[in-house]
């Protein structure tokens, strides 16, 4: 680490980790140095409000607060289908039974999320504007890796969950009321945005640019050699299950997170779009998603 490294923030999940091994360990050419932080989503989100790191992995929510002074890269994020935030309850028969699909069950209920500007909250919000008669309740924000205890606690009556929790949550006994990611692709026929990287556009457009192409480098190096990758994924993988971290990983790191493409260009555009239409957003300039 230099005085001239990146301050990057991004999580320990399994997908960040995988995507930035070989930049975090200094194994992509011509890449420049990172001075690495670890911090859930709702705290990089936070940060890169604050203006406090060169580079954060962020909720694509988060944007329309931050792109006055940082810029989208088109790489590294996650984006994806059959990925999307689900809404748990316990077993119970409070709202609904196992194979619940309705939102009807929600209606003044108190529910856990994991950030009031993450893009699984916004999805949820753009949901239950259709599925919630009446709206729901308390909205609580707590890390994401509380908020399945908290529902089988009964602490909360649901919770909003990622990353991960799409394959574990059977084990708290809880069961799926819906899927965030489902009612967008199905409303759309989009992938699903949920993060993003962005870098400081006072980096220059040439540093910008080698970040960018740094970094699909180092996605690269990850599919090449899967294995040179997973003790720094273990590390921060917060006793995880290597199988459930190679699940994580297969389903967020994909074509988009080495490049947005037409189709991830027009998802984030759809889903910011969408929510400004509806109140939720401020509204993006015309050339606010542009690189770089």
């Amino acid at each position: 680490m230099t005085g001239d490294d990146l301050k990057i923030a991004y999580s320990p999940c399994p997908n960040d980790t995988f995507v930035f091994d070989a930049l975090a360990h200094g194994r992509v050419p011509g890449a420049p140095g990172f001075d690495v932080t670890f911090a859930d989503i709702d705290i990089t989100n936070g940060r890169a409000e604050r203006g406090e790191f060169d580079v954060l992995k962020v909720s694509y929510a988060v944007l329309p607060y931050v792109l006055d002074e940082y810029a989208l890269l088109p790489c590294g994020g996650a984006l994806g289908r059959g990925c999307g935030p689900l809404v748990l309850t316990r077993e119970d028969g409070r709202t609904g039974g196992s194979d619940a699909v309705g939102g009807g069950g929600l209606t003044g209920r108190t529910v856990a999320v994991p950030s009031e500007r993450s893009t699984a909250y916004l999805l949820f919000r753009l949901w239950a504007a259709e599925e919630v008669p009446g709206g729901v309740g308390e909205i609580v924000v707590m890390p994401f890796h509380e908020i399945m205890p908290a529902v089988r606690d009964g602490k909360v009556d649901a919770g909003l969950v990622i990353h991960e929790a799409r394959f574990t949550y059977r084990d708290y006994g809880l069961h799926k009321l819906a899927d965030m990611g489902e009612h967008w692709e199905s409303t759309t026929g989009l992938p699903i945005p949920l993060g993003a990287i962005i870098a400081k556009r006072s980096l220059g457009t040439q540093a910008l640019t080698r970040l960018a192409d740094s970094i699909r480098a180092s996605v690269r190096a990850a599919w090449d050699a899967p294995e040179v990758s997973r003790p720094y994924v273990m590390e921060h993988a917060q006793e995880m299950d290597p199988s459930v971290a190679d699940q994580h990983i297969g389903l967020y790191v994909n074509e988009f997170t080495a490049d947005l493409g037409e189709d991830g260009y027009a998802a984030v555009r759809g889903l910011l779009t969408r929510a400004a239409a509806e109140g939720l957003l401020p509204p993006l300039g015309p050339d606010a998603l542009d690189f770089p």
